[in-house]
């Protein structure tokens, strides 16, 4: 990425939150700003996330500080703007593995611990006092590790008050725009087209749209490996719980939610969504109350959890599993956010794609994740 003229105005295709983070950023830079998606905000991925705020298990790589610094903004937003309080919560995680011979738990609570990730190992016992509202028979013998600085955020409500303030900067938001594509006439990203056909021009374009990036890229000849999966997210009715951390156990994660409710999703239950012919999705009753026990058996009490209702569809996920951010190289003034973390990330990406937009610098944490890797 080479120093370029400040643009004046910016198209950013989609509104969840990489979407919005980036649009409200740029405004705030100064910038002209215009978010054009096919929909309400938060229709696509970020509708349908766990959430979990979190960078466990990962070693000290670029990803793992990148997620570090997605979480310091978020604790920023809490500690400034107290409304977020019951959408936007630090009760920590826990997790733990399968009682066989994959088990992991003790070397990765050291791992953890080895790059100052703040991690507790306890045994199945100790669990209650420190995380409420936990099953304590229902953790391995190995143990769980207990992270005091993870948490949870409802996307929905976070893209609701970035948008407020998004507009009232002056910001402009097209929600019915369709299903658009980018103009990049001569080599250069000039804005985009509605599906109606009218044209949005622009100085510069970002592309957030989840699990439609690689489709939209490959439109205009750039190439970005996919690896995205079909996923599940239940909703149960509310139900009266003293958890408060979010949950990850080796057959279902959970975390809380502001009207008292829980959601769900596991790896299992995503594998039995059926992806019909005409690109709809059967989810078998019988997945949804596996699911439901699932996360009943891992709370206290065991509560009988009833289905609220449930969000499917793609979860957008690289091909090599690590975010694609920043600008195409052979595309001038086309900037890319694409990856799974998209909660732990929403705040931190953004920022940092509205800095190199606005000063046509390149910022040295996107450096290991340009789309031009796969080149």
């Amino acid at each position: 990425m080479t120093a370029s003229p400040k643009p004046r105005h910016v198209v950013v295709i989609g509104a969840g939150i990489f979407g919005i983070s980036s649009a409200l950023h740029l405004a705030r830079l100064g910038l002209d700003v215009t978010v054009v998606n096919d929909g309400a905000p938060a229709n696509g991925a970020s509708g349908r996330s766990l959430s979990w705020l979190n960078s466990a298990r990962r070693a000290d790589t670029a990803y793992h500080r990148l997620r570090l610094a997605g979480i310091d903004r978020y604790r920023t937003l809490a500690a400034t703007r107290p409304e977020t309080g019951s959408w936007l919560r630090f009760d920590g995680g826990l997790t733990w593995d399968a009682n066989d011979e994959t088990n992991q738990i003790a070397s990765v609570c050291q791992l953890e611990q080895d790059i100052g990730y703040d991690a507790l190992l306890l045994g199945p016992a100790a669990v209650g006092a420190v995380v409420p509202g936990v099953n304590a028979s229902a953790i391995t013998p190995q143990g769980a590790i207990f992270n005091p600085g993870e948490g949870w955020v409802d996307l929905p409500s976070l893209i609701s008050l970035l948008l407020n303030e998004f507009r009232s900067s002056g910001g402009k938001f097209v929600r019915d725009a369709g299903r658009v594509r980018i103009d990049a006439t001569g080599g250069r990203a000039r804005g985009v087209v509605t599906a109606d056909g009218v044209p949005v021009k622009a100085d510069a374009v970002v592309l957030a749209v989840g699990p439609a990036t690689p489709i939209m890229l490959a439109e205009i000849g750039v190439r970005v490996p996919d690896a995205t999966p079909i996923s599940l997210l239940l909703k149960t009715k509310p139900i009266k719980t003293e958890l408060r951390a979010a949950l990850n156990t080796p057959r279902v994660a959970v975390r809380p939610t502001p009207d008292g409710a829980l959601v769900l999703d596991s790896a299992w239950s995503e594998e039995e969504v059926v992806v019909n012919s005409d690109e709809t999705y059967t989810v078998h009753d019988k997945t949804v109350k596996g699911l439901l026990e699932e996360a009943s058996a891992v709370l206290e009490g065991n509560p009988r959890l009833q289905l609220a209702a449930y969000a499917v569809g793609p979860k957008p996920i690289p091909g090599d599993g690590e975010p694609v951010l920043g600008c195409v190289e052979t595309v001038a003034e086309l900037h890319v956010a694409f990856s799974h973390s998209g909660a732990t990330l929403g705040l931190i990406v953004g920022e940092l794609l509205a800095k190199e937009i606005a000063s046509g610098n390149p910022h040295p944490m996107l450096a290991t994740f340009r789309p031009n890797r796969f080149s």
